[in-house]
């Protein structure tokens, strides 16, 4: 580690910390006021995994294939597992329950949110998952990404940044939503996380040490999702309005004091510098104001019935690309 003048190593950048290399750095969210690192202790994260997979269940369990069939026709797949077998997969590839039990148990419908004042869908879509695939994909990212930010800065703040990005992710995605679609997972909420590292990394940057490695590696991850988001079934609104909450909220919460500032005020009789520099004070206040205008802007927009896909023509391939492969309006 590369010395600070004082004799001590600077932290590794956020995207090694969550990849799971370079455990090492400070942890100003559970500073033990002794010049040491205690990292929380992660709960949060687990408990949100344990509660998608139970959810899962459930939709499995109401989505009952062998009694209510297909609408496409065809068996059950895994029928041994009899009431929670898997709809065809001609209907749902991702190894999952029906559209029709989704919507019964919350997905996001522009119509039902818009015409039938069913808000609650913008929380509810965030816990649940089209299908098997869908869900252990969403939990393994959650699992490597949460974890560590978690015992960096506590599960408040991580906890807050994970559910206000899911909920700016479904709000943008129900802004592009076509009617007759209809939206589930918690990607947004996992962009959210990769969006508030790369905020987080900006906001302290005068304290990590291989910056420029960081965050060519965080915007590498975050490209490739977004690839991904093109496809068909993968709802890269979401990832989108998820990623910008999440990039926002991470200079409102995850600002840390200057490096060394907590050694220094247990000095009475020196001359205390500031805990944050003004470059981070600057940044947390236009955050915070384009978090709340984006919010209040997008949410009058919506329950006023508009579509972003009637002002914006092209906006739809930001969501799918159609290919010879595959196309987008299945």
């Amino acid at each position: 580690m590369e010395g600070n003048g004082e004799g001590k190593g600077r932290a590794p950048g956020p995207a090694a910390t969550a990849a799971g290399g370079g455990g090492g750095g400070y942890g100003y969210g559970g500073y033990d006021g002794a010049g040491g690192d205690r990292k929380w202790w992660p709960w949060l994260v687990p408990t949100v995994i344990v509660a998608c997979i139970a959810v899962f269940v459930v939709e499995m369990w109401v989505n009952d294939c062998p009694r209510h069939g297909s609408a496409l026709g065809g068996g059950c797949v895994v029928g041994f597992l009899r009431r929670f077998s898997f709809q065809p997969l001609r209907e749902n590839p991702l190894l999952g329950p029906s559209s029709a039990t989704l919507g019964k148990m919350g997905a996001l419908d522009w119509n039902k949110v818009v015409h039938e004042h069913q808000g609650w869908r913008l929380i509810s879509c965030i816990w649940l998952h089209a299908g098997l695939i869908h869900l252990v994909v969403n939990m393994l990212s959650l699992l490597f990404i949460g974890i560590r930010l978690e015992q960096q800065f506590g599960f408040v703040r991580i906890g807050a940044i994970y559910l206000l990005s899911g909920f700016g992710g479904s709000v943008l995605s129900a802004l592009f939503l076509r009617s007759n679609y209809i939206s589930v997972g918690a990607s947004g909420a996992l962009f959210g996380l990769l969006g508030s590292m790369l905020s987080e990394l900006i906001m302290n940057w005068t304290i990590y040490s291989n910056k420029v490695a960081a965050i060519i590696t965080l915007l590498f991850i975050i490209a490739i999702n977004m690839a991904i988001g093109i496809l068909p079934h993968a709802d890269n609104f979401a990832h989108i309005g998820g990623f910008v909450t999440g990039f926002l909220l991470g200079f409102v919460l995850l600002a840390r004091p200057q490096f060394g500032w907590m050694e220094r005020n247990e000095l009475p009789h020196t001359n205390q510098p500031p805990k944050y520099k003004a470059y981070q004070y600057v940044l947390w206040v236009v955050a915070l104001l384009l978090l709340l205008v984006g919010f209040v802007t997008s949410l009058v927009m919506l329950f006023k019935g508009k579509n972003g896909n009637d002002g914006c023509h092209w906006c739809h391939y930001l969501n799918c690309v159609p290919t010879s492969k595959w196309k987008c309006n299945t």
